[in-house]
């Protein structure tokens, strides 16, 4: 196994103290243009090919709406947000808060929360008559002490095993894999054929993987309770489940990867690799940003031992206590619920809206998969750790470290204990 020297959280620093340094003259004067009283800033990571486009249409919506409001896109780039929480958590310890941000649903959201840093949206909630526009998954998510704190724009299925339809035909693999023993095997034969069985991507895309490892491994229930701190790591079960997820990064190109999710991706484009585990996100970038068609050049399948398993996950936008322009905060809130705005994001994006009543006819080709999957009452609906839902920022971090110092060559007994620590 390898160890990365550069990571997401130094990066994101180096990027705000370059912002920082750039904000003020050499008489101490800002050389940004004061705020309006009529704009909204709103902070996000959508930056990528994949995530621009949706995120665009949605501000095209709100201006539509809104044409008296200058829109400020406050986007920090990097895959899951790693990036831009490091930047936004400096602001926030700063009180320059921006006047709305982007946050994963569930968990993630508790240490705002919790430190008085986040509006209660519960009032926007009751005005609008929204309370029973989302799904009750999605209500519970972003509930805490029985408040709600943020506006869900998406629901998205991080339990996929992405490849290319025509490269496997061309490897002599008929199938994608259904459980992760069978997925060794078949690494076997891709390695013979020099074809890496698995790309990756940076730390998060290793802990989406773990995620999801586990998850078909050891089942839902085990899974969540793993994530919540009602199981111990400990387990004789628990250790089998991540020793196959050693095994599997053994089989992926960790030491050599370069880039984000999106460069995964590409390698499996191009026949490089077989397969990536990755959100739903992928559709996006292969279907608008690569011109390539669903079921004919690349497909999905429920990552191995999770079929009939939906591990969701879900975008929202809160409103900081201290927003300097809480007025149009509230109207970028509202355009983010709203069905048009939804759609607008979700049909670039490739991620189901998060309403209920958005018209279901406009889902196509992988859309109208992972609809039926959502819907389908026998499907068991389980939460992410990676994003968000399941595990809280501080957490977070603490099995960030963890997962690395195992990917970087630590031995599985003491990558447990630390785990089993962190819940304790």
């Amino acid at each position: 196994m390898f160890r990365r020297p550069n990571h997401p959280v130094t990066l994101a620093l180096a990027i705000l103290l370059a912002a920082v340094s750039g904000c003020a003259n050499s008489n101490g004067a800002s050389d940004q243009p004061a705020k309006s009283a009529d704009q909204v800033e709103v902070f996000s990571w959508w930056q990528g090919p994949g995530e621009k486009e949706g995120y665009d249409a949605l501000i095209a919506y709100f201006k539509d709406q809104n044409p008296g409001v200058d829109f400020i896109n406050a986007s920090v780039a990097g895959g899951a947000g790693s990036n831009a929480r490091a930047v936004l958590a400096s602001r926030m310890s700063a009180n320059d808060p921006p006047d709305s941000y982007q946050v994963h649903a569930g968990q993630e959201e508790m240490s705002d929360v919790k430190a008085g840093k986040v509006q209660d949206l519960t009032y926007l909630f009751d005005r609008n008559g929204w309370r029973d526009k989302f799904p009750k998954a999605v209500i519970n998510a972003i509930t805490i002490g029985g408040k709600i704190y943020s506006v869900p724009v998406t629901i998205h299925r991080s339990n996929l095993l992405w490849y290319n339809v025509k490269a496997m035909r061309a490897a002599g693999i008929a199938k994608p894999p259904a459980t992760w023993p069978e997925f060794m095997t078949i690494a076997a034969k891709l390695k013979a054929k020099k074809i890496t069985p698995l790309a990756i991507g940076p730390e998060w895309t290793q802990k989406h993987l773990l995620e999801n490892v586990l998850l078909g491994e050891l089942g839902p229930a085990k899974y969540s309770a793993l994530w919540t701190g009602k199981a111990s790591w400990l387990g004789a079960d628990v250790r089998a489940a991540v020793k196959v997820f050693s095994n599997v990064l053994a089989a992926s190109d960790v030491k050599t990867f370069d880039g984000d999710w999106q460069s995964a991706l590409d390698k499996v484009i191009d026949g490089k690799a077989a397969y990536t585990v990755m959100g739903d996100w992928a559709d996006a970038y292969l279907s608008r940003a690569k011109g390539m068609t669903f079921g004919t050049d690349y497909d999905a399948v429920p990552s191995p031992g999770t079929d009939g398993v939906f591990n969701f996950l879900s975008d929202a936008f809160m409103l900081p206590a201290g927003a300097p322009h809480r007025a149009a905060a509230e109207k970028w809130l509202e355009a983010c619920a709203s069905v048009p705005g939804q759609e607008a994001l979700s049909l670039q994006k490739r991620s189901l809206t998060a309403r209920v009543d958005s018209d279901k006819m406009k889902y196509k080709d992988y859309l109208a998969s992972a609809l039926a999957a959502w819907q389908n009452p026998a499907t068991v609906v389980v939460g992410s750790a990676t994003h968000g839902v399941l595990v809280d920022t501080v957490r977070s971090g603490e099995i960030d470290t963890a997962l690395s110092k195992f990917v970087g060559g630590g031995a599985i007994d003491q990558f447990l204990k630390s785990m089993d620590g962190i819940y304790a």
